[in-house]
C-alpha cells in the first residue's frame, strides 16, 4: 500500500547546503559499494560518550578532563527539561496517517521520549541505569536540556500524554549549541574536535544520538518518518555534516571481528574525514584482512541502524569503543550531507510517497 507523506516542514531542495569546499574538501565520489536493505526486528539505537573525556584543544568546549558528562550518575531528581526556543516553535515536518514527525514542544513530550529511551535501552536491552533513572523510568543526562528532540508521534495510540504516544525519537545537537554548553556527547569516545578543526571554516556539524523506536513501530513507515525529520532539520538549520555513534551488540571485539573489519575496509574514512577513538579506549577494527571478510555474513550481522547509514553514504571513524554499561561496541558514523545518496534524497528530502 502506498500512502502519501504530507510534508509540512521547510521547503527542501536537493543538496540543500553543500559542504564548503577548501583544503581537504572532498567531492561526491562514485558509489562503489552495494548494500542491502535494512533488516527489521532489532532495536535501533545510537548512543555516545562514556568516561575518560580527553581535554579539548578549543576553549569553547568546556569539558573537564577525566569527567564524563555523558555517563555521569545522577543522584538528584532531574526534572524533564523545557524544549529549546527554536524547537518550541518549529513546524511539523510531516505526517503519515496517524503518525507525525516533529520536534518536542514541551517538557512533557521530552519526558515521553526519555521514557521510550529507558524502555528500549534499560528494560529491553538490559543496560544499567542509575538509581534515579530506575526510580523515574526515564533515560536522561546533562545533554538533554540543550538538545532538540525529534519525535515520531502516534496520535491514534492512547497514553497519558494528551491521547498520543511517542513511538520513535532521535536527539539532535548542533555545533553552535554544543560550543556554548561544554561540547559534544560523542567526544567521550571519539576525537570529533580534531575532525571539526580540520574542516573548512563555517562547516556546520550536527550530532545524532539516543535513537530508538518502540518494538511495535520498528517498521518502514516509522523509520522513514525519522529520516524525513532529520533531513528536514538539516535543511532548516543548513547543516553540513551529521555524526554520532552507532552500537553493535556485544563487548568482545574478537567475536565482532567480521563486522568491524568489514566496516573498516569498505567504509573507513579518508584522512580528511577521519576521527579516531580516544586513546586508551580504542579497539582496532582491522581484525581480519579484506580478503578474509565474508561480506554477506558481515552485512547480515550488522544492526539496521548502521546499514541505514551505510546506504546513505557514511564514513566510519578509526577504531571502535567498548561500552560496558550498554553491553555494546560503538563505531563512529560520519555522514557529510554532500555525500548522501540520491536514493535517500529522493525519498526523504522532499515530499514523496512512502510505504505504509
Amino acid at each position: 500500500m502506498r500512502s502519501k507523506l504530507k510534508h509540512a516542514g521547510p521547503a527542501l531542495k536537493l543538496r540543500p547546503h553543500r559542504v564548503a569546499r577548501g583544503a581537504g574538501g572532498v567531492g561526491r565520489p562514485a558509489r562503489q559499494h552495494r548494500t542491502h536493505r535494512v533488516a527489521q526486528g532489532r532495536p535501533e539505537t545510537a548512543r555516545t560518550g562514556p568516561s575518560g573525556v580527553k581535554a579539548l584543544a578549543r576553549p569553547a568546549f568546556g569539558i573537564v578532563p577525566g569527567v564524563s558528562l555523558a555517563r555521569r550518575k545522577e543522584t538528584q531528581p532531574v526534572k524533564p527539561p523545557e524544549p529549546t526556543q527554536s524547537a518550541a516553535t518549529a513546524p511539523s515536518f510531516g505526517t503519515l496517517g496517524a503518525l507525525e514527525v516533529r520536534l518536542a514542544r514541551s517538557a512533557a513530550e521530552i519526558a515521553a521520549s526519555q521514557r521510550l529511551r529507558y524502555h528500549v535501552f534499560y528494560e529491553e536491552m538490559s543496560a544499567e541505569p542509575s538509581p534515579e533513572m530506575a526510580r523515574t523510568a526515564r533515560d536522561f543526562d546533562v545533554f538533554d536540556p540543550i538538545c532538540d528532540h525529534l519525535l515520531v508521534i502516534d496520535h491514534s495510540a492512547p497514553s497519558d500524554l494528551g491521547g498520543f504516544s511517542v513511538v520513535g525519537t532521535y536527539r539532535l545537537l548542533r555545533q553552535d549549541v554544543a560550543e556554548r554548553h561544554g561540547g559534544f556527547y560523542t567526544q567521550g569516545e571519539f576525537d570529533v574536535e580534531g575532525l571539526i578543526a580540520r574542516r573548512p571554516p563555517g562547516t556546520r556539524f550536527l550530532e545524532l544520538g539516543r535513537s530508538c523506536t518502540h518494538l511495535r513501530y520498528r517498521n518502514k513507515p516509522t523509520i522513514e518518518l525519522l529520516w524525513h525529520g532529520i533531513m528536514s532539520y538539516v535543511a532548516l538549520h543548513k547543516m553540513d555534516v551529521m555524526f554520532g555513534c552507532a552500537s553493535i551488540a556485544g563487548t568482545d571485539p574478537g567475536l565482532l571481528a567480521p563486522q568491524l573489519a568489514f566496516l573498516h575496509h569498505e567504509f573507513g574514512a579518508p584522512a580528511e574525514w577521519v576521527a579516531r577513538a580516544q586513546p586508551g579506549r580504542r579497539i582496532d577494527m582491522n581484525r581480519l584482512s579484506k580478503e578474509d571478510v565474508n561480506v554477506r555474513e558481515a552485512l547480515r550481522a550488522l544492526p539496521p541502524l548502521i546499514k541505514g547509514y551505510i546506504r546513505a553514504g557514511c564514513y566510519i571513524g578509526d577504531g571502535a569503543v567498548v561500552d560496558p554499561q550498554f553491553g555494546t561496541t560503538d563505531v563512529l558514523i560520519i555522514l557529510p550531507v554532500d555525500r548522501i545518496s540520491d536514493r535517500y534524497y529522493s525519498r526523504f528530502a522532499k515530499p514523496e510517497t512512502v510505504s505504509g
